[in-house]
C-alpha cells in the first residue's frame, strides 16, 4: 500500500488529524465495498462540510491524486472500491435533513443521510420517497444518487434520478457548483443534474440534494402467488399490467431462490413450484380491494397453485421476509456472490430467465434468479468461491453470456447497481465504440486528469 506522508500532513491540516485516518487498519476497512473486489487506499478522510470536500479536491487536482468517493460501500458493482494510492472521501459524516418542505413537497439532504431514515422522517410528516434499494437500512443518499439507485418500487414510482430536482456538486478542480432547484419544472440550459446521478463518483462528488417527495400511500397490500411454470408467471406479469393495475412492486424468486431460502428461513416456502410472485399495491385505501380482486384473479386464471393475500401487517411482513432474505440465504451456499442485474422490456423476462438457466448448466455454476420482474430487472446471482480461480474463470464467462443475452433481448447491462469496475470491460458491447467514446469526452472536460473514482466505468487505472 503507498503511503503519502506529504499528502497525509497536508490534509491534516486542511481538516484536522481527527478528521484524517491513514493507519492500515483504517484503510482496510475502505478497501471493499459489496462485491469481491478490493482496493486499499492510502489514506482515508471524513469532511463534515462541503468546504472541506473542496479542499480535499483542490488539494488532489494540484498533486494528480486518486479520490474515490464513498457512501456506505454496499454497492454491487465496485464503485466504491478505492485504487492504489487513492484519497477515500468517507461522506457519511455528512449526514443532516436539512430541511423538509411539505408545502412544496421536497427535502434537503446531505449525501450521508441513510436512505432508511429519510424515508422514515417524511412518512412521519405524511410524505414519502419512493426509491427503496434493498440495502436502504444502511446506504446512503450520495449512493443511491451515485449509482441511480432504484429497488422493487421502480415499477410504479421510477428510480432516484426521477426524485432528484438539484445538487450541489464539488468538481475534480475543487469547484463548487449548483445545478437544478427546488422548481418541478426547469428547463434552463443542460440537465446538469441527470448527467451527475448515476455517473457513479466519476464527473463530481455530490454535497447535497434536494429531492422531490410525493404524497404518502394510505394504504398497501400484499399477494403473493406460487406457479408451476416460469412460463405462467411471466405470462401473469404482462396480464396484471395490461389490465391497467401498476403495482408497487412486483417481485418474482425462482426455483434455486426458493430452496436456498427455504433452507435458510424454515419458513415453508413451496419447494414444488419454478417461481414465486410477490406483489404489492398501494394507494387509496376504497381503491385496494378492487385492485387485490383483479390481480388474484388473473394469477389465477393465468396458472397460479396458490394465492394468498396478506390481511395484517404482520402477515404482510411475514411475505416480504423470504424476498429481503434472498442475499443471506444463497450466501450459505458459496461463499462469494456476484449479483448482477441484467434488464430486459419485461415481455422477455422469461426468454432472459431460459437464458440464464441454460448459462449456470453449461457452465455448471449454481446462479439463483430473483429480482424485480415487473420492469424487466432481474438478479442473477452467481455462487461461487474466490478462492477457486478454475470457478471464478467459468463465472466470468458465464457473465459475459448473461449480458450477451440481456442485450440481445433489447436488455441493457444495469438496471440500478451501475457498471462500477465488474461491467467496465462489457460497457462497448452495449453502447459501442463512438458511444463509449463521448462518453470519455464528457468525463475528459469535467476531470481532465482523470482523479476522479478512476477505473469504474471504462476501465483502466485512469479514465
Amino acid at each position: 500500500m503507498k503511503k503519502n506522508e506529504k499528502i497525509i500532513k497536508q490534509l491534516i491540516k486542511l481538516l484536522g488529524q481527527e478528521k484524517v485516518y491513514s493507519s492500515l487498519e483504517d484503510c482496510l476497512c475502505y478497501s471493499y465495498d459489496g462485491t469481491f473486489r478490493t482496493g486499499v487506499p492510502s489514506v482515508v478522510v471524513r469532511p463534515s462540510s462541503t468546504q472541506e470536500v473542496a479542499s480535499v479536491m483542490k488539494l488532489a487536482s494540484q498533486e494528480n491524486i486518486p479520490v474515490v468517493p464513498r457512501g456506505a460501500g454496499t454497492g454491487l458493482s465496485g464503485g466504491a472500491v478505492p485504487v492504489e494510492g487513492s484519497v477515500v472521501i468517507d461522506l457519511t459524516s455528512m449526514n443532516r435533513i436539512l430541511k423538509v418542505d411539505p408545502a412544496n413537497m421536497l427535502a434537503v439532504v446531505e449525501p450521508g443521510v441513510v436512505t432508511a431514515h429519510l424515508h422514515k422522517t417524511v412518512e412521519e410528516m405524511g410524505l414519502f420517497y419512493p426509491p427503496d434499494p434493498s440495502s436502504a437500512n444502511v446506504s446512503t443518499i450520495g449512493g443511491n444518487i451515485a449509482e441511480c439507485a432504484g429497488g422493487p418500487r421502480g415499477l410504479k414510482y421510477g428510480v432516484t434520478r426521477d426524485y432528484v430536482l438539484g445538487l450541489e456538486v464539488v468538481l475534480a478542480s475543487g469547484e463548487v457548483i449548483n445545478c437544478g432547484g427546488e422548481t418541478i419544472k426547469n428547463v434552463s440550459g443542460y440537465d446538469l443534474c441527470r448527467l451527475f446521478v448515476g455517473s457513479e463518483g466519476t464527473l463530481g462528488i455530490v454535497t447535497r440534494a434536494l429531492l422531490r417527495l410525493i404524497p404518502k400511500p394510505e394504504a398497501r397490500r400484499t399477494i403473493r402467488a406460487d406457479f408451476k411454470t416460469i412460463e405462467e408467471a411471466a405470462e401473469t406479469i404482462t396480464a396484471i399490467l395490461s389490465a391497467g393495475v401498476i403495482p408497487a412492486a412486483l417481485e418474482i424468486m425462482d426455483d434455486v431462490t426458493i430452496r436456498c431460502v427455504e433452507n435458510y428461513l424454515r419458513v415453508g416456502l413451496p419447494l414444488d413450484v419454478e417461481a414465486i410472485l410477490l406483489i404489492e399495491v398501494d394507494g387509496p385505501a376504497l381503491s385496494l380491494p378492487e385492485q387485490v380482486k383483479t390481480i388474484a384473479a388473473l394469477c389465477q386464471q393465468y396458472g397460479a397453485a396458490r394465492v394468498r393475500v396478506a390481511e395484517t401487517k404482520e402477515e404482510e411482513t411475514e411475505l416480504w421476509r423470504a424476498r429481503k432474505s434472498v442475499s443471506p440465504a444463497v450466501v450459505q451456499v458459496k461463499p462469494t456472490k456476484i449479483s448482477e442485474d441484467a434488464t430486459v422490456p419485461r415481455k422477455n423476462v422469461p426468454a432472459l430467465i431460459k437464458a440464464i438457466k441454460e448459462i449456470a448448466r453449461r457452465y455448471n455454476l449454481d446462479i439463483v434468479i430473483f429480482g424485480h420482474a415487473g420492469d424487466g430487472n432481474l438478479h442473477p446471482n452467481i455462487l461461487v468461491d474466490k478462492s477457486n480461480p478454475e470457478e471464478m474463470e467459468r463465472a466470468e464467462r458465464a457473465i459475459a453470456e448473461i449480458f450477451q443475452a440481456a442485450l440481445s433481448l433489447g436488455g441493457t447491462l444495469s438496471g440500478e447497481h451501475g457498471i462500477g469496475l465488474l461491467k467496465a470491460p462489457f460497457l462497448e458491447m452495449e453502447y459501442g465504440q463512438s458511444g463509449v467514446a463521448l462518453m470519455r469526452r464528457i468525463k475528459e472536460a469535467l476531470d481532465p486528469q482523470g482523479i476522479l473514482n478512476p477505473g469504474k466505468i471504462f476501465g483502466g487505472s485512469r479514465n
